[in-house]
């Protein structure tokens, strides 16, 4: 397929829950590249995540889907939460190739702490070949573009974002307290943690 690439956001993460930083991430990253969607895909079985405090799967999807359906560039897909066994960034990116169009080019949007330790994720050999990665950082986090695995330096992108400083362990930690979690999330999400009883024990 020719004509202009079709450049597709993939924000994955545990969504633990979903909160007004990755949604204000999530639409500076857009804004800022120029992205036609940015497509959430929460988590099935995290890999490098204590599953002791993780919501279900189904809570998790429904959270993101309510907290992105305000905004015509965001889209959330289950592909991770369907899959059996732990999730791998490298297999979603295939799977997505498969389902988008030829000529698009992917953009895998994660954390600035994460991407410096991308050397120890599952099947990085042709990760750089299969997409390009923005990492994100809260002000004053700094990381040096050099200090990345040398294979990912060139389709590295680092960004500053301000709200990033919001965190779902706070969030969780202040439901347990029975703190108010006001504007830190979509009151959607506010009321579906409500409504299901999430993150009160444990």
């Amino acid at each position: 397929m020719s004509g202009k690439a079709f450049k597709l956001g993939i924000m994955g993460g545990t969504f633990n829950p979903i909160h007004q930083g990755h949604l204000v991430a999530a639409e500076f990253i857009r804004d800022e590249f120029n992205l036609d969607e940015v497509l959430f895909v929460p988590s099935g079985k995290p890999p490098h995540k204590d599953s002791n405090e993780i919501a279900p799967p189904e809570h998790r999807w429904m959270m993101t889907v309510l907290a992105t359906a305000s905004n015509e560039h965001f889209s959330v897909s289950s592909l991770e939460i369907e899959r059996v066994g732990e999730s791998y960034t490298r297999e979603t990116i295939l799977q997505l190739k498969k389902i988008y169009p030829e000529n698009t080019e992917c953009y895998f949007i994660t954390g600035a702490d994460a991407i410096a330790e991308i050397s120890t994720w599952h099947k990085t050999e042709d990760l750089s070949q299969i997409t390009k990665f923005i990492a994100a950082s809260r002000p004053g986090y700094k990381l040096d573009i050099k200090s990345i695995d040398s294979r990912f330096q060139e389709c590295t992108y680092l960004i500053e974002i301000p709200a990033l400083t919001i965190s779902s362990t706070e969030i969780r930690k202040r439901i347990k307290e029975k703190r108010t979690i006001k504007y830190l999330l979509p009151e959607a999400v506010e009321k579906y943690i409500s409504k299901n009883n999430l993150y009160i024990s444990g």
